[in-house]
């Protein structure tokens, strides 16, 4: 994180954090509970403010959460903290985050694969790793189908890009004619999972990570390319969607089969972007433009 701020010139710092459950298994209700005992904790001990540390979403997680901790936290401290909006980022709008922040993620992994296919100073990269120009009819296949897939995947397949496959947590997807991103992430909301997406080939493991494709999307946990599977890698391109998405070993063999890889902290640094106009609006105390 603290290098992917300064790729961008970002003046925040970089950590990681969070709380180790299952959300899948408790009631909306519950996860509610915990959220607001976590900010009451990091309160506690001084973890958390506009100008001491200013959490923002990540691996499960949604501007609903950051909305509870939003109003937690000026719960405990609004009446005397005048900047206590900007406590934490990836709020909603009515709680005073930025519109676009949703998206911001999902959407610089897309320019980034934009610019790789279409950018004419970057025609040099594209013919030393045989990557032809511009993104319709490419191959896409992302890992991982949250916020930062799915957007990524609604913009690339906005410009004639094709997505062929999507791997989940309860296996992956396939279908060379393409999978309709806004039709997909409607099913996996109603059904937890990709299995029984219609028109699809489904695999119950990630086998779908390892077919052929123009643009590979990890944008999952970390370490998803590693010495044990690297080698498997079919892709041209691989656009790093998740933190630490590709190993030290793994970014040495996709070297050597001459596989273009963006990295996360250019890659997946617009969301913390849009993270730090959220929390100068909140610290303006205004609304942006006026």
């Amino acid at each position: 994180m603290s290098v992917k701020l300064a790729v961008v010139n970002v003046p925040f710092a970089g950590a990681k954090g969070g709380i180790c459950m299952d959300s899948t298994k408790y009631s909306r209700g519950e996860v509610a509970r915990v959220v607001r005992r976590y900010t009451i904790e990091l309160a506690k001990h001084g973890f958390i403010g506009a100008s001491t540390d200013v959490p923002g979403p990540d691996v499960g997680t949604t501007a609903w959460h950051m909305d509870i901790m939003h109003d937690t936290y000026r719960s405990l401290y609004g009446s005397r903290d005048i900047d206590s909006s900007g406590c934490v980022t990836g709020k909603s709008a009515k709680s005073g985050g930025i519109n676009g922040r949703p998206e911001s993620t999902g959407l610089g992994v897309y320019f980034m694969a934009r610019d790789v296919a279409n950018k004419k100073s970057l025609e040099p990269l594209r013919k030393k790793h045989n990557i032809a120009k511009g993104l319709v009819n490419k191959t896409v296949i992302c890992q991982g189908f949250g916020n930062v897939g799915y957007w990524a995947a609604k913009f690339l397949k906005r410009d004639g890009a094709k997505i062929t496959g999507v791997v989940e947590r309860d296996g992956s997807i396939y279908s060379e004619a393409g999978i309709d991103p806004e039709k997909l992430r409607d099913y996996i909301l109603e059904n937890r999972g990709v299995k029984g997406f219609p028109d699809c080939q489904y695999f119950p493991d990630e086998e779908v990570f390892y077919k052929e494709c123009d643009i590979l999307i990890p944008a999952a946990l970390e370490q998803a390319i590693n010495i044990h599977n690297a080698d498997r890698i079919k892709a041209k391109c691989i656009v790093e969607g998740s933190n630490g998405g590709t190993t030290q070993s793994a970014d040495e063999i996709l070297n050597s089969k001459n596989i273009l890889t963006v990295p996360d902290i250019l890659a997946n640094a617009a969301g913390v972007t849009c993270s730090y106009f959220e929390w100068l609006k909140n610290l303006d105390h205004r609304t942006p433009g006026r």
